[in-house]
């Protein structure tokens, strides 16, 4: 699977439920995709160079504006 695919597994499941903390979002993306947790980094990493989410101080990973 490309980036770019696990990128928009990521983002819907961002889209559903915004401010999720990192861990709890990658439960929801494995359970949906079965993504592992190098690609899920590296597909976080991907979006947030991107400028498309972010990851706050606390942890939580919400879209940008």
């Amino acid at each position: 699977m490309s980036i770019y695919y696990n990128g928009s597994l990521i983002l819907q499941q961002l889209i559903k439920q915004d401010n999720v903390g990192i861990i709890n979002l990658y439960k929801s993306v494995k359970s949906e995709s079965g993504m592992s947790l190098s690609t899920y980094m590296l597909s976080l990493d991907w979006l947030f160079l991107s400028d498309i989410a972010v990851v706050t101080e606390s942890g939580e990973v919400k879209l940008c504006s």
